[in-house]
């Protein structure tokens, strides 16, 4: 089998991840924060440590601002509906998820916000003069989707996040296809919401939310924390106040053994990825027939998405998989860039550390057979 399903969740996972995973439901009978026996102990010292690796990750110095999350949709969802108020105003990339996408049009569509798509240039880019342009009085949040799921190309996050904070509008960054590549402690976004399961190579039920000092986003969720339990309110202080409920500690262990072999090994995986995503979209290119999305020599990740002809994508997908190949057809859950792209679906290919140029070779081989039989 060959995996070119990365961008949806990472495979294989370290062999650390696993053991963790493994190693916390053989061996940790507690629940973190939940008692002061030995094994609640232990396993409340894996969550932490948990998040002294993330803030290495995000050059971030206050552990209590990483948030554990379901997911990276999750995340987003704190960080949209725990700061937005009646009245404001959104603005939002082309590019969005519908992680992103359907919180702030159920907000739109109940008259509570008013959400603005902004448009990029010819080669996918937005402009920080457009977004600059684009701030007004009410407008509240950017929200910035760092890497298109679907072409896998990168937005000048650090210029329109300097844009944004000149007119004091703070900034949601979704990493969800650049954490674990891209250095995210260069880029002071005020909040940055990731999965655990994708370049951060953890199990999946796993995801970070990231808040800058000075970010309190109100709780979707309230319960138990196994802090302030005299109380019958929620805790004020991060990261209780949006952590209620038993963490997910065996993902989060495992999360946490991702996050340190991506500190140890990000600027060679962010290389070799882009060799071997330069390798792809070259072979792409030169198939007839064969279109791929998004501009060739702008800033990327490892994501390519293409189309055969007129071949249906979810058809070109399902002929990949017969030949053993896992790759992803339709629209993947990023309905806006489609319709900027005018396409009515793709092929994505997107690639992991574990991915080998033999392996895009014969991908390239499959395409090219089932470009000339369409």
């Amino acid at each position: 089998m060959i995996y070119l399903d990365n961008a949806a969740t990472t495979y294989p996972k370290p062999p650390e991840v696993i053991r963790a995973v493994a190693g916390v439901m053989e061996k940790i009978p507690g629940n973190p924060g939940r008692g002061g026996h030995a094994g609640a102990l232990a396993g409340g010292r894996i969550v932490e440590n948990c998040r002294e690796q993330l803030c290495r990750l995000l050059g971030c110095g206050r552990p209590e601002q990483i948030i554990f999350c379901l997911n990276c949709t999750d995340a987003l969802n704190i960080a949209l509906k725990g700061t937005l108020h009646r009245g404001d105003e959104v603005i939002v990339s082309h590019a969005e998820h519908n992680a992103v996408m359907r919180p702030l049009m159920g907000l739109h569509d109940r008259g509570l916000i008013r959400v603005t798509l902004l448009p990029p240039d010819a080669n996918g880019l937005l402009n920080p003069q457009t977004v600059s342009a684009a701030i007004g009085p009410k407008t509240a949040l950017m929200v910035l989707c760092h890497a298109s799921n679907v072409t896998g190309i990168l937005q000048p996050a650090a210029g329109i996040i300097a844009a944004c904070h000149e007119k004091g509008v703070p900034v949601l960054l979704d990493a969800a296809q650049t954490a674990g590549t891209e250095d995210l402690s260069r880029l002071p976004a005020d909040m940055i919401a990731m999965p655990g399961h994708k370049g951060l190579l953890g199990p999946m039920g796993t995801g970070v939310l990231f808040l800058r000092q000075g970010m309190l986003p109100r709780p979707l969720r309230e319960g138990g924390t196994g802090s302030a339990s005299e109380s019958m309110r929620q805790p004020a202080m991060l990261p209780d106040r949006l952590e209620s409920g038993t963490l997910n500690l065996p993902g989060i262990a495992g999360l946490c053994q991702g996050v340190k072999f991506i500190l140890h090994n990000r600027a060679a995986i962010r290389e070799y990825e882009g060799i071997l995503a330069a390798r792809l979209i070259s072979g792409l290119r030169n198939i007839p027939g064969v279109t791929v999305l998004g501009e060739a020599d702008a800033p990327r990740v490892g994501v390519v998405s293409f189309n055969i002809g007129r071949l249906d994508s979810g058809d070109g997908a399902d002929r990949l998989n017969r030949e053993a190949i896992c790759v992803r057809g339709g629209l993947h859950c990023a309905p806006a860039i489609h319709a900027w792209l005018g396409t009515e679906g793709a092929v994505r290919a997107s690639l992991g550390p574990y991915n080998t140029a033999e392996e895009t070779d014969r991908f390239l081989d499959a395409v090219c057979r089932i470009a000339k039989e369409s």
